[in-house]
């Protein structure tokens, strides 16, 4: 290449090394980069990153695939990735849905840095002694192991989709609650009981369950059929759970939203294959991964990144109507 450019090896190395500025006119830098393209040159980036003590490879631990949410969380990591030449080792728990099995002592050598969703403290033990950075998605903000984190305000959400509800004249809810020891769970159930307080005649019950449509159908049947009057509003804690709620009210002879109202939180592709089409929060899952990315390549550059928040959207549909007069 030196040959091809007329140059000597040495400016070859300071033009494709990008620390030719300063030492190297403009002219000769756009002549080594021709011969580049015409010699079909290649950077050898393992051999780069062996000599910086850096794999450029990070681990991204989600709850699981199968969730298309955290599906999306991937892709926009993946996409910021790219952007920087960063390597992305993907991580599902095992398990599905909840804490992630300790994958760091096979990994720990092999990669930069971690970014992660619901994970458990003996993970993040293991992060700490390990020194990997870690950037934590959609976690308890105050938490103090992680170098950076991205939140959504997931209590904004869950507030929308309360005062949505008693606008529409519900008093007596319902929430259908993702049986998960997780900070962004909490939360929402937080908001919901929060916002709900502020009106007097507002009462609400809390059937827990697992995540999935089947689960969510058991416990929307439990709270439409218990003792005592029967909630107007079943609120879900994502979308999985609305979309069994809404099977529930079907089998009990029910109509949604004539009888009962229905609600999510995610706006998966299912929120607008069932029918009637799921009013629900709009989460921006890709955002996120790309936020978490890019928070954790700054702090393998040496920055400090502010935290980030995301803001979800109320997304109304037609799973939600006015109660009935006589309900």
């Amino acid at each position: 290449m030196a040959r091809a450019a007329g140059v000597s090896q040495a400016t070859v190395s300071l033009v494709l090394g990008d620390k030719w500025r300063g030492r190297v006119s403009e002219r000769t830098a756009a002549s080594v980069r021709a011969s580049a393209r015409e010699l079909g040159y290649r950077p050898n980036l393992a051999a780069r990153n062996l000599r910086l003590g850096r794999t450029r490879t990070v681990l991204l631990v989600v709850p699981a695939l199968t969730n298309e949410f955290f599906a999306r969380v991937h892709a926009g990591a993946a996409r910021a990735a790219r952007q920087h030449s960063v390597g992305v080792l993907l991580y599902p728990s095992p398990d599905g849905i909840g804490p992630a099995r300790d994958p760091f002592d096979s990994a720990r050598a092999a990669v930069d840095g971690v970014i992660a969703s619901s994970m458990a403290a003996d993970a993040l033990t293991a992060i700490r002694d390990g020194g990997l950075p870690l950037v934590m998605l959609d976690s308890d903000p105050l938490r103090s192991d992680s170098a950076a984190t991205v939140n959504l305000d997931i209590a904004a959400g869950m507030r929308h989709v309360a005062e949505h509800l008693l606008t529409l004249g519900h008093r007596r809810f319902a929430h259908i609650a993702a049986r998960i020891d997780s900070w962004t769970f909490a939360v929402r159930a937080e908001a919901l009981a929060a916002t709900l307080h502020r009106t007097p005649d507002a009462t609400v019950r809390t059937e827990p369950a697992a995540l999935g449509v089947a689960q969510g159908r058991l416990a929307a049947e439990r709270a439409l059929s218990g003792p005592g009057p029967r909630p107007t509003a079943l609120v879900c804690d994502d979308d999985l759970l609305a979309a069994g709620a809404c099977k529930a009210a079907r089998r009990l002879g029910l109509r949604v939203p004539d009888d009962v109202s229905v609600t999510g939180f995610d706006d998966l592709s299912l929120a607008t294959a069932v029918e009637p089409e799921l009013t629900t929060v709009r989460l921006p899952a890709e955002a996120v991964g790309e936020a978490g990315m890019k928070a954790l390549i700054a702090v393998l550059d040496g920055h400090t990144p502010e935290p980030t928040e995301l803001h979800g959207e109320l997304v109304v549909r037609d799973s939600t109507a006015a109660p009935r007069a006589d309900a």
